[in-house]
């Protein structure tokens, strides 16, 4: 971003957001002075009332996805994508807008799962009748290869839960030997049954995820499924060229009998790649022509809300839902400096969250954090249990790095999505007036959770986040904190590459509680805990922000899926205005 100073940037979008002075405020907020915030007007409300069946959706975006396979997909847009157009999970969460959004419902499977043994058993029932694009039916056989194709090493950055829990995982390496989980049972086609090491009643709530989806075994190609998943949903490709276009026409075997969540609205879906964002927001705030009949796939720029919030009609248009989703900036405690944790709390201290929040596009969008996991898991707000102030406390800083032995400072780098840039010249400015002088990689959003997933090869510091796979404190610290799981390719989640045996064994504890209450009460104390050893700092919050079509209906950010518009019941007021 430009270099200008906090006082400056609330000025001038200040006047046009009408926040007052709130964009240098303590940031724990949302909103301006008047207690509104105008970002969030279209909260739990869906825009543009209910679409008309046909026509062709267009998706501008400025990059590719991830990871389109559904045993490597484990970023939430990507994920939300995936799961709501192209296959099917066990269980997945009910298409409305709000608080609704968060309801966990049946998919494949017939009902929500029945435990047995203590949780410690799953056995899933699969409908009949759904099919794959070619007509052939899904079987609880390709949900069971699935999973054990997550395990190859040629298939990194899906989710482990399969990993994590199943009894039997460790040392597995996928079933392209021909080696297969005992674990994983499937006694008829429509049955499968899933046996853990240690009791977990949130299993129905992991089987969301992509991991459970069901492939085909003669459909399998390797890490090249990325570029051509076989559909189960009423979508398959068309098309696909990396990084420019994807084109998804409908799934003729698709029967919306058999499917209560997903409503198909659209004939086609146009992924068009390659764009640059601020053409992308000028599109959208624009809406003109076919673009009307658009959605951008990546959130507003932070540049672009003077141009949205102070326009009565684009607002209408604005979808703003929270990601629950905590930004940070993650430090490599195996290596020196950062494995001396006085060196890492004088990042703590060094970082001005306010200026971070105002290259965020100010508090309309943004709040500050003060705890790892998000406001969600702490019953609404988080805790400030560190007391430092949102603009740091650059002297306390200074004295922790000379008591470290480093009283000039230190030099590092900082790895970012292209995407974050900004938020990144916003942390290089903050530390630098510590004495911490840090140099900026910026890659690709496509390519950034592989560059950083490197542990050999990655900068000391990143910037990224993590989201709750659902509700609980068990799909948070222990998938950000757990050094059982770091991987040397592939990593996920743990890029602080935290190995602390204590806190490994409170997080076993933890999980093996009975009592949700406890266990939601005692992550809480462990999130505290842990941020007094400062492997990473929790930096912020964001909303969501996505300016949509005027010929856009059944909109809305998807409380579960980071804020991402819900592809399940998006599409068209007038179809005829949007053939291609």
């Amino acid at each position: 971003m430009n270099k200008r100073t906090c006082t400056a940037l609330a000025a001038a979008v200040a006047a046009a957001l009408v926040l007052g002075t709130a964009g240098c405020s303590d940031g724990r907020r949302s909103g301006g002075g008047n207690g509104k915030n105008p970002a969030t007007a279209n909260l739990g409300a869906v825009i543009g009332g209910t679409p008309q069946k046909g026509g062709t959706l267009t998706v501008l975006s400025n990059t590719d996805f991830t990871h389109l396979d559904p045993a490597r997909n484990w970023v939430m847009s990507d994920m939300e994508f995936g799961t709501r157009l192209l296959y099917r999970t066990l269980v997945t969460y009910r298409a409305a807008p709000g608080t609704k959004g968060g309801e966990l419902v049946p998919d494949l499977a017939t009902d929500l799962g029945t435990p047995s043994d203590g949780a410690r058993t799953w056995t899933f029932r699969l409908k009949k009748g759904i099919r794959y694009e070619d007509g052939t039916p899904v079987t609880a056989q390709d949900v069971k290869y699935n999973v054990e194709r997550s395990f190859s090493p040629d298939l990194p950055g899906g989710a482990d839960y399969a990993a994590r829990y199943l009894k039997g995982a460790e040392g597995y390496r996928g079933p392209a030997e021909g080696k297969h989980l005992d674990s994983i049972r499937t006694p008829d086609d429509h049955t499968i049954v899933f046996e853990l090491r240690k009791p977990f009643a949130e299993f129905a709530d992991a089987t969301v995820m992509p991991t459970f989806a069901p492939v085909p075994r003669e459909k399998d190609t390797g890490p090249g499924y990325d570029n051509r998943p076989f559909s189960s949903g009423p979508y398959k490709i068309e098309t696909y060229q990396r990084n420019k276009k994807l084109v998804l026409v409908r799934n003729p075997h698709w029967d919306p009998a058999t499917d209560g969540i997903r409503k198909a609205y659209p004939d086609r879906l146009v992924m068009v790649m390659g764009l640059k964002p601020n053409q992308i927001d000028d599109r959208m705030i624009a809406s003109q022509g076919a673009d009307a009949s658009a959605v951008p796939w990546y959130a507003l720029r932070p540049e672009s809300a003077a141009k949205v919030l102070p326009n009565a009609g684009v607002r209408e248009r604005l979808l703003a839902e929270s990601t629950n989703c905590t930004d940070m900036l993650q430090m490599h405690t195996g290596r020196a400096p950062f494995d001396d944790p006085r060196i890492r709390r004088a990042v703590q201290y060094a970082l001005d969250k306010e200026v971070v929040v105002t290259a965020s596009g100010g508090p309309a969008f943004n709040d500050v954090s003060t705890a790892y996991m998000p406001a969600t898991l702490f019953d609404g707000k988080q805790p400030d249990t560190l007391r430092i102030p949102a603009t740091g406390d650059v002297e306390r800083a200074k004295r922790l790095l000379a008591e470290a032995g480093k009283p000039d400072g230190l030099s590092t780098k900082l790895t970012v999505s292209i995407g974050d840039k900004g938020r990144g010249e916003a942390i290089q400015q903050a530390l630098g007036k510590a004495g911490i002088k840090v140099t900026i990689e910026t890659v690709d959003p496509s390519a950034f959770y592989a560059t950083i997933g490197d542990t050999a090869g990655r900068t000391d510091l990143v910037y990224t986040g993590w989201c709750p796979d659902y509700p609980s404190g068990s799909t948070f610290l222990p998938f950000v904190f757990d050094g059982r799981y770091i991987k040397e390719k592939g990593n996920t989640g743990n890029h602080s590459l935290f190995r602390d045996d204590a806190t490994m064994r409170r997080m076993d504890e933890i999980a093996a509680m009975t009592d949700a209450g406890k266990a939601a009460a005692a992550w809480r104390d462990l999130d505290g805990d842990i941020l007094a050893q400062a492997p990473a700092v929790p930096v912020l919050v964001r909303r969501w922000p996505l300016v949509v079509g005027d010929n856009i209906a059944g909109a809305y950010g998807h409380t579960s899926f980071g804020g991402q518009l819900d592809y399940a019941s998006v599409g068209l007021k007038d179809p005829a205005k949007a053939q291609g």
